[in-house]
């Protein structure tokens, strides 16, 4: 074991405590809009990740009892389920964190980092960087409605000469916020060049509270980088983490134990991707279902090391009938592996 190693093992064997509630691990599954569905984030759960957060809710459409954003919130077998709401009116912000927690959040976390234009046009998400009075008035009433820890995502700022996700930091800290989450980009940013690990540090300096730190962590070796630039606590994993749900349970060991686990083997991601498009079935119907599971399927064949993966890709983004969507994943993955699992 490396001397990295032995850091890392005694950096992520202590527990990590948000609020009241105890964690085991120090990597979690990022909200993703479209993504982080109730499939996925089951299957992230059981694979290991610490914490599962919910895609984006909308807190004018929860309150309202929209039957979409109720089902983003649904969070039956992911463990510590945390629901993320974003929104800019305070009120509506504090009736969707009672809901979500009436429906069994054991977390509420505020978006203040999505960079959609349709989002920043509504003055939400990181447009929220721009108006910190706003911003501290959205936190401040959410965690006045709830019993549970309110945590906030965030990005460095809305661009380089606005930087100031530490200032945020401070005040959200001040207010009660347990955790923090940094995406290491600008909102300007989007998604362009690489995330800045190291700036997120100032934030890490600037609060006591845990302090996550997100954004272009694509393998175990990353993940390390990410925990030594930054100082943080934990790291958070997105895009990464598509097609392949049990990643971040690969880095909660890494960060736990200082050497990577066994590979997941054909077999078991074969029983997860099926499982996770069964869920999108059962909970989307079929024709919705399908639509829904294509980015989830596209990805499971690009990442199955399979010879014919392009091909399989291909055609399981066109299929319409479940039953060939299930067959033709059986044979993505009994199909002969490039590279041999562990």
């Amino acid at each position: 074991m490396t001397s990295n190693a032995k850091k890392l093992g005694s950096l992520g064997g202590d527990d990590l405590q948000i609020g009241g509630v105890q964690l085991r691990g120090r990597a979690f599954l990022a909200p993703m809009a479209g993504v982080t569905d109730l499939g996925m984030r089951r299957l992230a759960h059981r694979f290991g990740a610490a914490l599962t957060f919910s895609e984006m809710v909308a807190a004018d459409h929860h309150s309202r009892g929209d039957a979409a954003n109720r089902l983003k919130a649904e969070g039956a077998g992911v463990g510590l389920h945390v629901v993320q709401i974003a929104g800019r009116d305070p009120y509506v912000m504090a009736e969707a964190a009672r809901l979500a927690q009436d429906s069994g959040a054991v977390m509420i976390d505020i978006n203040m980092g999505c960079p959609a234009k349709k989002v920043t046009n509504g003055y939400a998400g990181s447009h929220l960087m721009r108006d910190l009075g706003l911003a501290i008035s959205l936190i401040r009433a959410t965690i006045a409605a709830v019993r549970i820890p309110v945590t906030l995502k965030m990005r460095l700022g809305w661009d380089g000469q606005s930087v100031n996700a530490p200032e945020l930091g401070r005040l959200a800290e001040a207010e009660g916020i347990a955790m923090l989450t940094v995406h290491g980009r600008t909102r300007c940013q989007f998604y362009t060049s690489r995330a800045d690990w190291a700036a997120i540090g100032a934030v890490k300096k600037a609060v006591t509270i845990p302090v996550v730190a997100n954004g272009d962590c694509t393998s175990l070796a990353d993940a390390a980088s990410m925990l030594a630039q930054s100082g943080a606590d934990a790291v958070m994993i997105g895009r990464s983490a598509i097609g392949r749900p049990w990643f971040v349970g690969d880095v909660a060991h890494y960060l736990a134990q200082g050497k990577a686990r066994a590979e997941t083997p054909p077999a078991a991601r074969k029983s997860a991707a099926l499982e996770h498009f069964e869920t999108l079935l059962e909970i989307l119907g079929p024709g919705h279902g399908i639509r829904h599971a294509r980015k989830h399927l596209a990805a499971y064949a690009e990442l199955a090391g399979v010879r014919d993966g392009a091909a399989f890709r291909q055609r399981l983004v066109r299929l319409e009938c479940p039953n060939a969507v299930r067959v033709t994943l059986c044979q993505l993955f009994d199909s002969p592996l490039l590279i041999e699992a562990a």
